[in-house]
């Protein structure tokens, strides 16, 4: 042993001696004994790094989240159910509109005509049923004139027929009489049937307002029908939202309304501006602490620097194959597990300050499950 290390120990030792910290003098001897330090530094770096994973994966399993999400938005093909001539755009592309305002208006002239004319028939209606109540009133003049006809008929058939028991009177005149008061009742039976016809064309009461028989009732709906295909002759939006589509409709386009759903010439394109949320197709995996209302967080590709806030507002009830025009035929042919995707609809809680969302824009969504993987050691939920 060289002197310097004989004068070290001692010196250690005499420190040792006079009660110096172990601590100081372990780090001493680390300082002195670079093989120790290597080892003790391995050592040491392994167990920080095994502890730290270990809390990382303890306390993982909180958050799910994937890129295979998309902005939706209420969009619509707005049109209408009458055909005719466009007369007038009142929109441009990209103009923001609010719900009631006209977009576009179709020549209203042949909806004005049948409108007159409906209107013109529930005023000819009013008026027969005014008429029958006349006639009916008539009929009963009718038949109390026809009832006074029969009791005197009666009256003399009757006094006939006493004479010719006396043989006062010819039996001609008496058959006479007879056939006379015999017309005469079935006369005032037939009155009486036409007098209650009548009556029932009038509700079976004469004191019922017009307004509530079945052919003013009838007429009106006419009216009311005209009335609705001018008032369609003239489409509006029907919610807030942005145009679009709207070069394709043109003064002079004939839009008939059978094919207006299957035609953007016969439309315009409206995207509301508040019904706004993401679409996230989820692993089937990563559902299963996912619940309605858990928070979500939700990054935008085009703004990467801005987060938007929301809740899990639906989970779909079946994958995405399941509602595949051709879905898959497990059953047949080789068969390679691959995990499916469910739809979880994402409510946004916007805010005017935002950024603009576009629907189709690619996202992220990351939902707070609320749950840890230590926790589901200790309590198995």
């Amino acid at each position: 042993m060289s002197a310097m290390q004989t004068d070290t120990t001692h010196a250690y030792a005499g420190a040792g001696a006079r009660g110096t910290n172990p601590v100081t003098d372990y780090i001493g001897r680390l300082r002195a004994d670079r093989g120790l330090l290597r080892r003790v530094l391995m050592i040491g770096g392994i167990a920080v790094v095994a502890v730290v994973s270990l809390a990382f994966w303890l306390t993982g399993g909180r958050y799910v989240g994937t890129d295979d999400s998309y902005v939706h938005a209420g969009q619509l093909m707005v049109s209408t159910d009458v055909s005719g001539l466009v007369t007038e755009v009142d929109v441009k592309e990209g103009q923001h509109v609010k719900a009631g305002e006209v977009l576009f208006r179709i020549d209203p002239l042949q909806f004005q005509i049948a409108l007159d004319n409906a209107k013109a028939n529930l005023g000819e209606t009013r008026l027969t049923i005014l008429s029958m109540r006349d006639d009916y009133q008539r009929m009963l003049r009718d038949i109390a004139a026809e009832q006074s006809t029969v009791q005197l008929d009666q009256i003399t058939y009757d006094r006939y027929a006493n004479l010719l028991r006396e043989n006062s009177i010819s039996k001609l005149t008496t058959d006479q009489a007879k056939f006379a008061l015999a017309t005469a009742q079935s006369t005032l039976s037939s009155l009486k049937d036409t007098a209650q016809v009548q009556l029932a064309k009038l509700g079976g009461n004469l004191n019922l307002p017009v307004e509530s028989l079945p052919q003013y009732r009838q007429a009106q709906a006419q009216v009311d029908e005209m009335q609705r295909q001018l008032d369609h002759s003239v489409v509006r939006a029907p919610f807030d939202g942005t145009v679009t589509e709207v070069d394709s409709l043109q003064p002079g386009t004939l839009v008939i309304s059978a094919l207006s759903a299957f035609s953007t010439t016969s439309a315009v394109g409206l995207v509301s501006d508040n019904n706004i949320w993401v679409e996230a197709n989820m692993k089937e995996t990563d559902l299963t602490h996912v619940h309605i209302g858990d928070p979500v967080e939700v990054t935008v590709d085009t703004y990467p620097d801005h987060t938007w806030h929301g809740t899990v507002g639906a989970i779909s009830p079946a994958t995405g194959s399941a509602f595949s025009v051709l879905p898959s035929e497990n059953a047949s042919g080789n068969w390679v597990k691959i995990s499916q995707r469910i739809t979880v609809k994402v409510k946004l809680n916007l805010k005017k300050s935002e950024p603009p969302l576009r629907t189709g824009m690619s996202t992220y969504v990351t939902i707070d499950t609320g749950h840890r993987l230590w926790w589901r050691l200790l309590f198995g939920h």
